[in-house]
């Protein structure tokens, strides 16, 4: 099976990134604009009410100061808020580098385009999750 390069920059001006965090998925599309951030069809005030998650997802756009100069456009699936979070804070980094490489050292700088790769431990048999065991009775 053949896989397919999709370019990161579009003939249409667009910028690609796709960021994972936990179980989570982001697709990120950046375009030239007035700084409108769209998260699954809502604002990203309205996605993520929690501050901290807005901000960790929202910190490429800071740190470069780019967040009135293009707009976002973010799918998200899988994980919980933290996670989706954490997805999109790559895939908006990841975009960002594609959009003008310029960007990359502070980028890279604050450490925004590191993949978290802690994931979640099987669990094992004979336990009750990955490590926890069964209670001892002595009795």
């Amino acid at each position: 099976m053949s896989t397919v390069e999709i370019p990161a920059v579009r003939s249409t001006g667009d910028a690609l990134g796709t960021g994972r965090r936990k179980t989570s998925v982001a697709r990120v599309r950046v375009r030239p604009g007035n700084g409108k951030v769209t998260i699954n069809g809502r604002a990203a005030d309205h996605y993520f009410v929690n501050e901290q998650d807005l901000n960790n997802a929202l910190a490429p756009l800071v740190e470069t100061e780019r967040m009135n100069s293009v707009d976002v456009i973010v799918t998200v699936h899988g994980g919980g808020n933290t996670g989706q979070a954490g997805a999109c804070k790559l895939g908006i980094a990841r975009a960002l580098k594609a959009y003008d490489s310029g960007l990359e050292p502070a980028l890279r700088g604050a450490n925004l385009l590191t993949r978290d790769s802690r994931m979640k431990e099987r669990k094992h048999y004979g336990l009750r999750g990955a490590r926890r065991g069964t209670q001892f009775s002595k009795r």
